[in-house]
């Protein structure tokens, strides 16, 4: 039989399950509650004073616990640093697309021991922060040699890995024959590596025809869409990822009424990267407005070297928070919950009997401490499929 372990004494439990909160709202939140892990899995959770005996005893002393965050966009796989290109925005440049080639040169000179042992080092940093679940992309390769290896590093440290061999066109070719690379040796290269495809479809990368068949390929080798849309212009990004069904559509900064209303209608989630419009000084997306509109919206880091290099999703939920009108618990609920359906997951981002033990104890009475204390190390625990990863 699994070991079992009862974390007691919660002052806060944040579930993301709706039937079992007992205040109504987004987060399912139960007070003074336990929650019981089996094995990888949550096997109860209820009122403290319910909790049934467990192998092992935790108290988490009146402090918060939440599920572990889910962070649905990153970009971990590359070399290099590009500060300087951080600091000349600072000063006054405005931030455009092609920092990618800088990033992809030094991606390619570094060894696959270098990229593994460098994405470790992220990873890592994102679970001490709370990050359970994580999505990982290519993109800094586009070779086909260098995009699959970029993926087999990726695919060391989750499932949810992303083909993003769609990212720029290199200098040495044409559009048009890099699409056919993409879509031809490159796709067949990366795909036993990967779970989606993806194309940063914006003017100076992929346009909406280069991108649907860049998609329809992807869909022909068993890989799930995914799209960066909307985030340096207007463009039709938003609405080919509504017609096409994708379960998520990323970035959406420059948002006009159809693309809301295709939003709405389509049911597609828009996943909103905050920490980019921090680092790059762009206008923040509508997050009040598309909430308001009924459109789901996901919170995620979008950790790269270029425009935006943090793994911190509460700073994410922070700034959702004070610069784009979310209520702490909407953001919360969109790093979380949302997070997960962004990734077709129904196993993470909720606290409740049957899914994954993924868990984090705040050194804080409530989740709302998460965007009140910005910038303050919070996370005092964190579980991984039932593991204490840290304590």
């Amino acid at each position: 039989m699994s070991t079992t372990t009862v974390i007691t004494g919660i002052g806060e439990l944040v579930t993301n399950d709706v039937e079992r909160g007992e205040e109504g709202g987004l987060l399912g939140i139960v007070r003074e509650a336990a929650v019981v892990l089996e094995g990888a899995r949550v096997a109860w959770v209820g009122p403290a004073a319910d909790a049934p005996d467990a192998d092992v005893q935790v108290d988490a002393g009146g402090r918060a616990v939440i599920p572990g965050f889910v962070d649905s966009h990153s970009h971990l796989v590359f070399a290099g640093d590009r500060s300087a290109e951080f600091e000349a925005r600072m000063t006054g440049e405005p931030y455009t697309a092609g920092g990618i080639r800088t990033t992809v040169a030094r991606t390619r000179a570094a060894s696959d021991e270098q990229l593994t042992s460098h994405v470790g080092r992220l990873v890592a940093e994102m679970r001490a922060q709370g990050t359970t679940t994580l999505e990982i992309k290519s993109g800094y390769g586009l070779s086909v040699h260098d995009e699959a290896r970029s993926l087999a590093v990726a695919r060391q440290f989750t499932d949810e890995t992303t083909f993003l061999g769609a990212h720029v066109v290199p200098a040495d070719t044409t559009p048009e024959d890099y699409v056919d690379l993409v879509t031809g040796p490159m796709l067949a290269a990366a795909a036993p590596h990967a779970r989606w495809i993806d194309v940063f479809c914006e003017d100076g990368a992929f346009d909406v025809d280069q991108a649907r068949a860049i998609l329809a390929a992807g869909a022909d080798s068993g890989l799930r869409g995914r799209l960066h849309a909307n985030q340096l212009t207007y463009g039709g990004g938003v609405r080919l990822a509504c017609e096409l069904g994708l379960v998520a559509v990323d970035h959406c900064t420059f948002l006009a009424g159809d693309d809301v209303a295709a939003l709405v209608s389509s049911g597609t989630i828009a996943t909103l990267l905050p920490g980019v419009e921090f680092s790059t000084r762009q206008p923040y997306p509508d997050a009040r407005g598309l909430l308001d509109a009924g459109v789901r919206i996901a919170l995620a880091s979008d950790c790269n070297p270029g425009s935006c290099f943090t793994s911190s999703m509460a700073l994410c939920i922070a700034l959702a928070v004070r610069e784009m009108r979310m209520s702490p618990a909407e953001a919360l609920h969109a790093a979380t919950a949302v997070g997960a359906a962004a990734l077709g997951r129904d196993d993470v981002g909720v606290l409740a009997p049957g899914r994954a033990a993924d868990l984090v104890l705040l050194d804080a009475p409530s989740y709302v401490h998460l965007a009140y204390r910005p910038g303050v190390p919070l996370v005092a625990g964190v579980w991984q499929a039932g593991r204490p990863v840290l304590r």
